[in-house]
């Protein structure tokens, strides 16, 4: 059970402990490592928003969300989203609350930025986590990004 969920912006002090966090070997092929967003991070820090997610002081999630990237919307005008970009949870820590609570968290940052809207993507299939996403009241867009599913969650 969650007792005290927070997130924390990754530092030298606790590099290591989100670096360490590892999902579920069967989903290994669905989300990134840690240590890639971490990298995609350093190469878009005016829009990368990496947090470890802590229960206590125990590792248990690493999210990275966006915010205010231009997906260029029709006839030359801009389509500012912002939104969840990688979710890992822990394979010992899954089904215990704190991937809503990431998602809760950057809708949050979301709502205190100004935002209206939180997209995130997710791969199509049975081993995917659309079912997570969707319970949570994510719409899918009709858009696709790659092999991805474009979803997104209205703000309120």
């Amino acid at each position: 059970m969650i007792s005290a969920p927070r997130l924390e912006a990754i530092t030298p002090a606790n590099l290591e402990a989100a670096i360490g966090i590892r999902v579920h070997p069967d989903q290994e092929h669905r989300v990134a490592p840690v240590v890639r967003s971490l990298a995609e991070a350093y190469a878009h820090p005016d829009t990368a928003w990496p947090r470890l997610i802590l229960d206590g002081d125990r590792p248990v999630g690493f999210l990275m969300a966006f915010f205010g990237l231009d997906f260029g919307g029709g006839g030359g005008r801009p389509d500012l989203r912002s939104g969840l970009w990688r979710l890992n949870i822990a394979a010992g820590e899954q089904g215990r609350g704190y991937g809503r609570f990431a998602v809760a968290g950057v809708a949050a940052e979301i709502r205190r930025r100004g935002g209206t809207r939180l997209t995130t993507t997710w791969a199509p299939g049975g081993d995917g986590p659309e079912d997570f996403y969707l319970a949570l009241g994510f719409r899918p867009t009709g858009e696709t990004s790659g092999d991805q599913r474009v979803g997104e969650l209205h703000l309120t």
